[in-house]
């Protein structure tokens, strides 16, 4: 009986010997490199939105837990605190590995050698080691001289547990709410979302995206107007397309090519005319008649184009639907662009069109917003990107008696280019957001993914710099995102993580 006695607290205070050496050197480890131990919780798919006060709550519990277990008083609470912390651990990565739209880096020290599911089963054994230690502790004696009843004990042990889970599911739903939601400027950067296929040699810098259908993507060319460049998206072989228009004397300063289906528009705001024609042929043989001056405009159908002019009060940003078969053809609403210093410069940014929602995002340049408008030029819903710049950083001067502005200071650009795919709003920032390093930001160009249909954030990946030249424009297919860098097209298929959210956006709209 005493040999029994003897091992059992044998093992127990080597149980508490391992858990001491473990916690001690896990604090340790994550003490000497804290900054990347907070920036691996930054982008833990559970624990984004509390990875400060985390940080440092973990690190502490880690040192008083080992404290305790080293002074005998204390010993059983230290053991019940293991077993907790263990179970928080173990719970936090089955969650992570089963319920999570991905799975971040590992942590630091040995345990980074570990994969995810051996990192489970060590864990795990901790745990069982806990739970044994418990178990073997003597029973203490109550006051009526009475043993505390195994059944209690066991109670304790199963309530230490679940109390645990329950604490790491709460931190997950509600961190999961924070991020998506009311996003506390936290990227998420899950593992290669997209992966380099091609580069394409260009030749020359003045090609934009013109649009895309089935089989090709097709490039504009600023410096050749009527010219188009046609890529195969499997083949990447390139098609040299030449659009025949009587320009008729026309005085083009302007022309932007876009492709709409089996329909292609030439549009020039300054002149101002829009002409469409059949792919079929490339002939611009019929113009949209009546049309105003615009600064952005996309085409919705063959009659109907949203438009972006200057038209309003002191000559602000205003935008409108022209639809040619109405007797007044442009109606502008003037309650969509929200004036916050000049209404021109505050409100400029990017006008796309949501050919499988049929409606139009205005994504604003210098404010952490963008705008969703159905297809008769009516308000849905405006929602924000994740930066935390509410309110446009520019500095305007009044030149020539006022009937002239210009910027007069640098303007803090928040939101620079963007594409729609599926309903996937994506969104190249321009500012750096918490837990991101410099490097990152010098050797590539950062893309938000957002949710159109649920209004949220959904992740964050980098597309690195080719020949460190600037991106000027890019460019999403539910397969490829396609990003034009000087005079290079870089070509990059999207992987399962990214594909995933446009099927489950498909999958909604049947």
């Amino acid at each position: 009986m005493k040999l029994q006695v003897s091992l059992k607290n044998t093992f127990v205070e080597t149980t508490s010997l391992l858990f001491v050496l473990l916690f001690t050197y896990a604090a340790i480890t994550k003490l000497l490199d804290f900054e990347n131990f907070q920036v691996q919780l930054g982008q833990s798919p559970l624990l984004s939105s509390y990875a400060i006060w985390i940080s440092y709550m973990v690190i502490a519990i880690e040192l008083l837990i080992s404290l305790m277990l080293m002074i005998p008083k204390f010993r059983t609470a230290g053991l019940y605190a293991s077993l907790s912390l263990m179970s928080m651990f173990s719970s936090y990565i089955f969650i992570m590995l089963h319920f999570s739209s991905f799975v971040p880096c590992s942590c630091g020290g040995i345990l980074e050698k570990m994969s995810w599911n051996v990192h489970l089963i060590f864990n795990l054994f901790f745990v069982g080691l806990a739970l044994a230690s418990l178990l073997m502790l003597p029973s203490s004696k109550t006051t009526n001289g009475n043993q505390t009843n195994r059944k209690k004990r066991w109670f304790y042990i199963s309530s230490n547990i679940i109390f645990s889970i329950i604490i790491v599911i709460v931190l997950f739903l509600s961190s999961e709410k924070i991020m998506h939601y009311k996003n506390p400027f936290i990227r998420r950067f899950p593992k290669h979302p997209i992966v380099q296929d091609t580069i394409i040699d260009l030749k020359y810098n003045s090609y934009y995206f013109a649009g895309s259908d089935r089989e090709k993507i097709y490039l504009g060319n600023y410096s050749n107007p009527l010219h188009i460049t046609a890529i195969g998206k499997k083949t990447k072989e390139r098609e040299s397309i030449k659009i025949i228009f009587d320009s008729k004397k026309i005085l083009f300063s302007s022309v932007k090519i876009r492709i709409r289906d089996s329909s292609f528009y030439l549009m020039d705001g300054t002149v101002p005319a829009v002409f469409t024609g059949s792919k079929s042929d490339w002939k611009a043989n019929r113009q949209l008649t009546g049309m105003p001056y615009f600064t952005l405009a996309e085409p919705l159908n063959p009659t109907k184009i949203i438009l972006r002019s200057s038209n309003g009060r002191n000559a602000e940003h205003s935008i409108g639907i022209f639809d040619e078969t109405r007797s007044s053809k442009i109606k502008y609403n003037s309650r969509l662009l929200q004036k916050q210093i000049d209404g021109i410069f505050d409100t400029d940014g990017t006008l796309l069109f949501d050919e499988k929602a049929n409606r139009t995002v205005y994504t604003y340049y210098y404010r952490n917003q963008y705008i969703v408008i159905d297809s008769n030029g009516n308000l849905e819903y405006s929602a924000n990107t994740i930066d935390t710049t509410t309110k446009a950083k520019i500095k305007v001067a009044h030149l020539k008696n006022n009937t002239e502005r210009k910027l007069s200071a640098p303007a803090l650009t928040v939101n620079a280019y963007t594409a729609v795919c599926e309903n996937l709003l994506f969104v190249n920032s321009k500012v750096s957001g918490r837990f991101e390093s410099d490097k990152l930001w010098e050797q590539s160009f950062i893309i938000d993914v957002y949710d159109l249909n649920t209004k949220s954030y959904l992740m964050s990946f980098s597309i690195y710099k080719i020949d460190n030249k600037k991106m000027s424009s890019f460019f999403v297919t539910s397969d490829y995102l396609y990003a034009i860098m000087g005079t290079n097209l870089g070509i990059y298929r999207l992987r399962d993580l990214l594909k995933n959210e446009i099927n489950s956006v498909k999958s909604k709209e049947k």
